[in-house]
């Protein structure tokens, strides 16, 4: 089971924080948190420009040059992961039930947005722009731009494991669409 959120803006995807074929917490470690709490069952995943995401705490802190070098590509991405105890299905929050065989193809699609170091480990960033206790930034490939998105990124990790998305879309209404109805 894997749920998608969305804060009205950004979608997550959000998995078991482990299960039969993923650890997360081998990668993206309890430990990278704040609070460093264990008792999370979910880990929302979401990818976006690194600059917007350290650098803009809340909306009316946008500075016109995040938003700019986010728009045309000019700054680098990364991953943010927030650990979650429990979720709350909603119009924000939907549950999707899928194969260990779909999960596997979500977890690579995944895993394949993050950038390694020489060990092969995901490369934790180190800020103190955090938005609560239980989330943390990785290095991420790619680069955000006006045609592929946080919620373009989201989209395909959809597609990947076979569910229902968006034949494109820069906006969570493009994939929630699908969900809503």
């Amino acid at each position: 089971m894997i749920y998608i959120q969305t804060n009205g803006d950004h979608t997550d995807v959000v998995v078991p924080v482990k299960n039969q074929v993923k650890d997360w917490n081998e990668e993206i470690s309890y430990q990278n948190t704040k609070s460093k709490d264990t008792t999370a069952k979910y880990v929302a995943i979401g990818w976006g420009d690194k600059g917007f995401y350290l650098n803009t705490p809340t909306w009316s802190q946008l500075k016109f040059s995040v938003a700019f070098k986010a728009a045309f590509a000019l700054s680098t991405s990364a991953i943010h992961t927030t650990f979650c105890k429990e979720l709350k299905e909603d119009n924000d929050c939907k549950k999707m039930l899928i194969s260990n065989e779909q999960y596997k193809k979500l977890v690579a699609y995944i895993d394949d947005s993050f950038i390694r170091d020489a060990q092969g480990r995901v490369i934790n960033i180190k800020t103190n722009a955090n938005y609560n206790d239980e989330d943390a930034f990785y290095e991420a490939k790619g680069k955000y731009n006006l045609f592929f998105t946080c919620n373009t990124w989201a989209n395909k990790a959809l597609k990947s494991c076979g569910q229902k998305a968006a034949l494109w879309t820069v906006s969570d209404m493009g994939i929630f669409y699908h969900y809503r109805k």
